[in-house]
């Protein structure tokens, strides 16, 4: 089959890759000059399956308004929510119920379990390097901390999930950088979740597409979807300069006189399109009859080298971190460190918070003070897709010859080899390798 995939983000390699390694013809277009250049460009990095949970959990309301009015706060307001978001926030609320969440938090942690074992396949297959380490630590500061992970680790047993509740002293011996001046009553140990570098990944994986015999085209604006027999992709090729649209441009050429116009856009006829553009993704369903409640919750991170060499005192994280207390998370990739963290509603992606960031360097300096070179950081702010109810939604859209892998909000990096190769199965007719009951658009009509 000839398919397109709209957008090449991490959801969009992988999707890429695995249609191709079917030996299907594969397209993929991608607004951005490279892959992996927005939601899945700065991310914390951490594959944690028993982690990967809905954000629609009971007591979860609670929680978010009594985080707005904190000065370090985990979850913001970017600004006052508009009427999409009203309504998003409203969805939300009612997936909170102890039912809604129950089912939800099974369907993703067992396409997070799927999904680890096929990153591993690929890794050992394709011999890839993307500044892996092993082992999750989850410090909790204070016993109140602890009193309040007590559910997390039920659920984490209940999952059958390797972790071990580890005093302050053991939580040293694992991360023996960490500050011995902040209080640490103890931290969850998970020895087989991991970290690594999202975006590395997905160049490599690119590559590897390619050599299958993807295609990848950047800076191509994809502006309409036409849906039947053979599906119809309106794209149009942009310079790295130009702006969003094609009408943009042509505005933009007439008032600085420019005597070249961009290309008229192309139509391109396919058998099947994915649509993994994020959100993207609306603007293109919604001609189709299709309306999906995505919203953009985002998320910050800073990334510093490290000051030190490999074995000196102060040189920051071996593996992966979360401070449970304010949901920030500390990686180590390579010779640099990444804090990221936040949960943002509302705002625009050209907006940071100076808050938000403020409480990521607060978390690095408390527990890795100097270790990083600040000066020479790079702040990165994102927009994660995510549902109101937790799951991404896989398969076929009901438009004919539209396929969807959207709305992983910030578990795509955890979810997307399994998610990539659920779809795969699914254009080939073949039954996919676990239960998709609750990841079809249906649940959301």
């Amino acid at each position: 089959m000839r398919i397109a995939v709209i957008g090449a983000g991490i959801i969009g390699v992988t999707t890429a890759y695995e249609l191709a390694a079917d030996g299907h013809e594969v397209t993929v277009l991608e607004r951005r000059g490279s892959v992996a250049a927005e939601t899945s460009f700065a991310n914390a990095g951490v594959i944690a399956p028993g982690y990967v949970t809905p954000w629609a959990a009971p007591g979860m309301p609670a929680k978010v308004l009594r985080h707005l009015f904190k000065r370090h706060a985990p979850v913001r307001l970017g600004a006052l929510p508009d009427r999409a978001l009203r309504r998003w926030i409203w969805r939300w609320w009612r997936a909170c119920q102890s039912a809604s969440y129950e089912l939800n938090r099974s369907r993703m942690h067992r396409l997070a379990e799927y999904s680890r074992t096929r990153l591993h396949l690929l890794t050992d297959k394709l011999q890839l390097e993307y500044e892996q380490a092993q082992g999750y630590l989850v410090l909790l500061r204070g016993e109140q901390d602890v009193a309040l992970a007590e559910p997390a680790m039920k659920l984490l047993e209940a999952l059958g999930v390797d972790f071990a509740l580890a005093d302050a002293a053991a939580c040293r011996r694992i991360e023996p950088a960490l500050n011995p001046d902040t209080p640490l009553q103890a931290g969850i140990h998970l020895p087989g979740d991991e970290v690594g570098n999202c975006r590395h990944f997905a160049h490599l994986l690119k590559n590897e597409a390619q050599r299958l015999g993807a295609r990848f085209h950047f800076h191509r604006d994809v502006q309409a979807l036409h849906a039947g027999g053979k599906p119809q992709v309106l794209h149009a090729p942009q310079r790295p300069d130009a702006a969003s649209t094609f009408a943009d441009t042509l505005m933009a050429d007439a008032a600085n006189s420019a005597v070249t116009l961009p290309e008229p856009p192309i139509t391109e006829a396919f058998d099947a399109v994915v649509i993994c553009a994020a959100m993207g993704a609306g603007p293109l369903l919604r001609p189709l009859g299709l309306r999906l409640p995505l919203a953009p919750v985002f998320g910050y991170s800073v990334t510093a080298p490290l000051r030190h060499r490999e074995g000196e005192a102060g040189q920051g994280p071996r593996s992966a971190l979360m401070d449970e207390h304010y949901k920030v998370a500390i990686s180590r990739l390579g010779q640099r460190v990444r804090v990221a963290g936040s949960a943002e509603l509302g705002g625009a992606i050209d907006r940071q918070s100076p808050a938000a960031l403020e409480t990521l360097y607060k978390v690095l300096h408390d527990w890795f003070p100097g270790a990083a070179q600040l000066g020479r950081a790079q702040r990165w702010k994102g927009a994660r897709p995510m549902l109101p109810d937790g799951p991404p939604v896989l398969g076929a859209s009901g438009a004919p010859g539209v396929w969807l892998n959207l709305g992983h909000g910030s578990s795509g990096w955890a979810l997307a080899c399994g998610s990539a190769r659920v779809l795969a199965d699914s254009i080939a007719g073949r039954a996919p390798a676990i239960d998709t009951d609750g990841l079809a658009v249906d649940r959301l009509r």
